[in-house]
């Protein structure tokens, strides 16, 4: 790798690694402790589609503002992230290869955004309304503040990373690996494998949920067909 001019050794790239994963760590953390400010306010307006939740050890209250301070912080510092890994390996990039970095970073982290975004304001509310539609008289929900969070977050989460199908693609038909031709073939095996993957990153076992994240994660397999037939080799 060249930098500056300079041809870096090995140790090198561990003390360039070295300072930029603390400075993605500090951009987690600092961003953390701001959001810890606002956790209780969060807390509300995520628990607001089940009403009331609540907490059954002295300490989970506390650490679930922890916890979801975390996960806000570590998803608001993914741009920032983003930008360390790019400063990272771009002097070993061509000219040519270098181009392409900025759009990459930019449209991945709206593409998360996009993607956290659609499941919060669209899947969620759709999703809980159908789970919670089982309770009768006689079952009634008891709903753990810590289960709660940690199910929209692994979902949310899900979503924003499936929504990177369309740059994973784009990468993979400039550097001439995929083709539109051969993602056309296989869309009965994609079929199955999106089928796999919502049942595996999904947190709830339930059907309705899966095809939640299966449906739009397929729509954006025939966008990555049709993104990979415009721009790749």
């Amino acid at each position: 790798m060249v930098s500056d001019g300079k041809v870096m050794s090995f140790l090198g790239h561990l003390e360039e690694l070295r300072h930029r994963l603390i400075k993605s760590i500090a951009s987690v953390l600092l961003l953390s402790i701001v959001f810890y400010f606002f956790s209780e306010r969060v807390i509300d307006y995520l628990t607001a589609p089940v009403n009331v939740t609540y907490f059954t050890s002295p300490t989970e209250a506390f650490s679930i503002r922890i916890k979801l301070s975390l996960i806000l912080g570590l998803m608001a510092s993914i741009p920032l992230v983003l930008y360390q890994i790019w400063k990272f390996v771009v002097p070993g990039l061509t000219k040519k290869e270098v181009k392409y970095v900025f759009p990459v970073v930019f449209f991945s982290s709206l593409f998360f955004l996009g993607g956290a975004s659609f499941c919060y304001f669209l899947v969620l509310p759709l999703g809980i309304k159908f789970l919670l539609g089982f309770q009768t008289e006689r079952l009634l929900p008891l709903i753990k503040i810590g289960d709660y969070v940690s199910f929209v977050a692994w979902m949310v989460l899900a979503f924003g990373l499936v929504f990177q199908l369309p740059i994973l693609t784009f990468f993979l038909g400039k550097i001439g690996l995929v083709s539109s031709l051969t993602l056309r073939k296989g869309r009965k095996y994609a079929f199955l494998g999106i089928l796999i993957l919502a049942a595996v990153l999904t947190p709830s076992p339930d059907v309705f949920s899966q095809l939640l994240l299966a449906i739009p994660l397929y729509v954006l397999y025939e966008v990555s067909i049709i993104v990979v037939r415009i721009t790749a080799k």
